[in-house]
Formats: C-alpha cells, structure tokens, sequence
C-alpha cells in the first residue's frame, strides 16, 4: 500500500501538512517502508484573500497523491482532514520515524 508523508528531513515525520511542499510516497509490504516517490504539491497553507478556505490546493493535493491509502503527517487542521476524509483518504497526525511508524500503522490499515 502507498502512504503519503509529511517530512522536513526525509527521517521523521515532522511537518504540518499545510507547511508541506512535498509528500513522500512510502510503499508498505512485508514488514518494511520504502521511499518509491516524492511529490511536489503548492503549500496549503497560503494566504489567498479569494479563497480562504483553499478548497482548490487541497483537491490540487488529493489529486497529487490520490493513489495512497492514508497520508501521515504531524498535525493537521479540522477543515483539511475531514475534506482529504471526504475525498477518500485517511488521515493520521502523528509523529516520530518515518519507516518503523508507516511500518506500525500499516497494521492497522
């Protein structure tokens, strides 16, 4: 299954998924993590006086990892998860290292 992260590092997860200008795509098989992509998005978190809801980058963000399972990133706002949720994918704000963490979640999923 794939796995989109939020990552400042690369090693943990430890960015707000509004910061994020990039996702990581993690496949999860078998007991392991591995990196098999990375995607760049436009930041959420923009001021735009037009569109203060930014419906229009999160749709732009669903699209850009619309093949993953679930996004993981360290905190979220309310309004964003519950339209990803909407929009079909899970949402899990958590922190700590990238591959034992997707590699315990995938349990789960």
């Amino acid at each position: 299954m794939l796995i989109a992260v939020t990552s400042k590092d690369g090693k943990e997860i430890n960015q707000h998924f509004g910061h994020a200008e990039r996702f990581l795509i993690y496949s999860v098989e078998d007991g392991q993590a591995k990196l098999v992509d990375e995607r760049g998005v436009e930041r959420y978190c923009s001021f735009d006086p037009d569109h203060p809801l930014r419906a229009h980058l999160l749709k732009s963000i669903s699209v850009a990892i619309a093949d993953c399972r679930a996004v993981v990133t360290a905190q979220i706002g309310e309004h964003p998860k519950g339209e990803l949720e909407r929009l079909g994918l899970e949402v899990f704000a958590i922190s700590g290292p990238i591959k034992m963490t997707l590699v315990e979640l995938a349990k789960i999923l």
